[in-house]
């Protein structure tokens, strides 16, 4: 389509406020201003699927469908106007409309369907897949509140729901002639017509599952692809019956326990209320996407028999992995396929990415809840299971604990990381320390199996939301020097190297830097009431609270150097601002002591005048998208300490790092990657290895004995058990003591050593802005368009949709073929 004009712009804009709103443009509130310019944006993206649509069928394009729980997107508007290069007609057309862009911007919330890095990854990663002209589909569940909105009060982290869709629901489009049924409990009965056996699920409760499309724009390209994430509704909602009798909840209870599965993002688990509504979440959205899956594909090519060669299904991460039975189900049960031709489609058309090395994070179900819900997916399971298990018994005869240990089902649990690799052609991890990770330890069993199912496709980033849309003033100098290949190409970047010798650049650099510093520090003052120095080194944390990141480890320094300040205020030391930002899980007890630990050193040392301002403590409350596009940029240190070996890979390094901060890390994750990239002159790297940390653990650890003979240690433990701002930590210091499962203590001289070598690199000026320009121009590796077209090579096979082909017109509609 073409370009429209701001004045067009303006013109159809005014004609969605008289549509929508009843009124003219001029009458019309901000957030009706915002809804007019978001649909107008919206059917232009609508408009330009539609006939990259009709080229996919036209080409017969194969396409990846990507599975998620959650695909953290961030705000939207932006992220659009850049990418179809409309952001300057729209400009004018907020002008001429009396208002902004900005303050359209700052209406829009972040979307709710996110919650740390596996959400950012599988957003980043659809709009790769844009970027490159390839078909991708994610799905997912249109929560109603998402992750919950973070609120510090007193240092304690408070919950509240996350209303996103009030203002996010623009870019929803629903598509309610897609509604699919899903069932949960009742009984099977089992019946023979035609020499074939059906399977009926009764006396079951029925869920419909209503979709709604977000469009997924690429930079500067003609494709267009689509989010589709589903949402709960009782088929009958209201029992008349019911409320005619005076039982007026009982009337509606239908509609609330389907509302139930799509009202949050990973519901609290530590109670069996939780876990059942976790499981309904994850059986939900996969039974629906598979079967619109299937629907398509059987009007797109008439049978199932070809759904490998034209379709990829993709399972990020364990949640999605009842894929796998369900695909079973329908081809078994609705198509009449036999369980041998049934698999073999199956395996062809599945491939697993695993996050985590985390055994508590490797997914497991209660088997006789995960029977009542889903009495027929269990019996598939449970058949994949025997068959695997005679695979295994082969592999490895007469060990009944590896059999036992690899099994799907064993000791009344059902694993869901085994389950993919029962079934899945490709098994990935996320960064190259993590692939060798699930082959030497985690599936090391299967690996020897199936050596060759088992690839790294390290993770990337949308570079240029990170580094053009969030640091334009960093991006418009580095068109300056090497031109605007980069925007295209992120290795491109590279060239910025020739300049790490001219100090005129290096100024700049720092330049730059200092103006979103002041930005942030702008921010902070505003909503933290701190004043920061942004001459300061702006040293910033911000990720997932879990134990393993190790915000402890940090905030046990902080508390040391605080000391050290305090026996002696003129320490030579560079001013230094440690920000921090971080959401617990609302039952995760030992890190939300963190946040209030953090939150105390802030109330403490802020107000401190003895240390002259020389450090201060900021914790930034409902860290988020938006806001990490405003950290991200500012950052002098990006702190990266996880315990070495549990880090899959990370990918707030990668958007630190094409910002110009500095790592602080371990040899952990894409950290590894990211030193080899950068050079050790480039990095602060400390702690112990992934294969020292093996080491100490099978020989036994102590920590009390670092506790008794290091008095820098006992000084800050002891602190801890005395009280930061009045308030004691006892079972923090507890903790440390007596167990320190992520080895904070046992890495602590070494983090104190490097953050000592840091202030001495950032007292060198030109030395410091070398580090960062150098950062900058080697991030172009770990970049999303890299990572997918890895994807598209190693697992997906996929083309891409050729747009020198003319569109013609097309038939879609072929015979479907129900029995096999």
């Amino acid at each position: 389509m073409e370009k429209l004009s701001a004045k067009e712009l303006v013109e159809i804009v005014e004609g969605k406020c008289q549509r929508y709103f009843g009124k003219p443009y001029t009458m019309v509130s901000k957030h009706q201003l915002y809804k007019a310019i978001c649909l107008t944006v919206r059917d232009i993206l609508t408009e330009k699927r539609l006939a990259f649509k009709s080229r996919r069928i036209q080409q017969e394009t194969k396409q990846v469908y990507y599975m998620s729980m959650e695909f953290l997107l961030g705000k939207s508007l932006k992220n659009h106007l850049f990418n179809l290069g409309l952001t300057k007609e729209f400009e004018e057309v907020c002008k001429e409309l009396g208002t902004s862009l900005e303050e359209m911007y700052d209406i829009e919330p972040d979307a709710g369907l996110g919650n740390g890095g596996l959400g950012r990854l599988a957003a980043a990663y659809m709009e790769s897949l844009t970027n490159l002209d390839y078909v991708a589909s994610g799905f997912s569940i249109k929560y109603d509140y998402g992750i919950f909105k973070q609120k510090i009060s007193e240092g304690w982290q408070l919950e509240l729901p996350d209303d996103w869709l009030q203002n996010g629901d623009v870019w929803l489009s629903p598509r309610e002639e897609d509604t699919f049924r899903v069932k949960f409990g009742g009984q099977l009965k089992e019946r023979w017509e035609d020499g074939r056996l059906y399977i009926d699920q009764v006396n079951c409760y029925e869920v419909d599952a209503v979709p709604y499309d977000m469009n997924i724009s690429g930079y500067h390209v003609g494709a267009v692809n689509k989010l589709r994430l589903w949402t709960a509704k009782a088929p009958n909602d209201f029992d008349m019956q019911l409320f005619s009798q005076g039982q007026y909840l009982k009337s509606l209870e239908q509609k609330a326990l389907a509302e139930s599965i799509c009202k949050v993002l990973y519901p609290a688990d530590h109670h069996i209320e939780g876990k059942q509504l976790r499981l309904k979440q994850q059986y939900f959205f996969v039974s629906a996407s598979i079967q619109s899956i299937f629907k398509k594909h059987l009007r797109d090519y008439g049978n199932l028999d070809t759904l490998p060669d034209k379709v990829a299904i993709h399972i990020n991460d364990t949640h999605p992995t009842l894929c796998i039975p369900e695909m079973m189900r329908l081809l078994l049960d609705e198509y009449g396929y036999s369980w041998e031709k049934a698999w073999d489609i199956v395996t062809r058309t599945v491939a697993y990415t695993n996050h985590t090395v985390m055994a508590e994070a490797l997914e497991k179900w209660p088997e006789e809840l995960f029977k009542q819900l889903l009495p027929r997916i269990y019996q598939i399971v449970c058949e994949i299971n025997q068959r695997f298990c005679a695979e295994l018994w082969e592999f490895y005869p007469n060990d009944w604990n590896k059999v036992s240990y690899n099994a799907i089902i064993s000791y009344g649990q059902i694993k869901m990381a085994n389950l993919c690799l029962a079934a899945s052609h490709t098994i990935n991890g996320v960064s190259a320390l993590h692939s060798q990770i699930l082959k030497d330890d985690v599936f090391h069993d299967y690996y020897k199996m199936h050596p060759l199912k088992f690839t790294n496709v390290t993770n990337g980033i949308t570079y240029r939301r990170w580094l053009t849309m969030s640091n334009p003033g960093l991006s418009n100098y580095i068109e300056t020097l090497i031109g605007d290949g980069f925007l295209k190409d992120a290795n491109e970047l590279k060239k910025l190297a020739e300049f790490q010798a001219k100090k005129e650049v290096l100024d700049k650099i720092m330049e730059v830097k200092k103006a979103n510093k002041v930005a942030l520090a702008k921010y902070i003052k505003e909503n933290n009431g701190v004043d920061v120095d942004p001459n300061s080194i702006f040293d910033v944390q911000v990720k997932r609270l879990h134990e393993y990141k190790r915000q402890l480890l940090n905030a046990l320094h902080i508390i040391d150097l605080y000391y050290r300040l305090k026996e002696n205020p003129d320490l030579n030391i560079n001013p230094r601002t440690f920000i921090f930002g971080a959401k617990a899980a609302p039952s995760y007890y030992m890190a939300k002591q963190i946040i209030k630990l953090i939150w105390c050193l802030g109330e403490q040392i802020n107000n401190d005048p003895d240390i002259k301002g020389k450090i201060k403590v900021v914790f930034l409350e409902n860290y988020r998208v938006s806001l990490a596009e405003i950290v991200m940029p500012a950052s002098d240190v990006s702190e990266q300490i996880s315990i070495a070996g549990k880090e899959a890979s990370g990918t707030g390094n990668m958007k630190f790092m094409i910002n110009g901060a500095v790592t602080m890390g371990t040899m952990d994750g894409a950290n590894i990657e990211i030193f080899e990239n950068v050079g050790a002159d480039n990095i602060f790297i400390f702690g112990k290895r992934a294969n020292e940390i093996d080491e100490i653990n099978r020989n036994g650890y102590a920590p009390s004995y670092f506790y008794n003979s290091n008095p820098r240690i006992k000084r800050v433990i002891d602190g801890l058990r005395e009280g930061i701002n009045g308030v004691q930590f006892n079972e923090i210091a507890d903790s440390l003591v007596n167990s320190d499962t992520y080895k904070v203590l046992c890495d602590f001289d070494s983090y104190c050593e490097a953050q000592d070598n840091l202030d001495k690199a950032y007292s060198d000026k030109y030395r410091w802005a070398r580090m960062s320009l150098m950062n900058t121009a080697m991030a172009g590796f770990f970049s999303s368009d890299r990572a997918v077209q890895e994807y598209v090579d190693r697992i997906w096979k996929l083309t891409p949709v050729d747009f020198t082909k003319p569109i013609k017109e097309v038939k879609i509609a072929k015979t479907v073929k129900k029995t096999k």
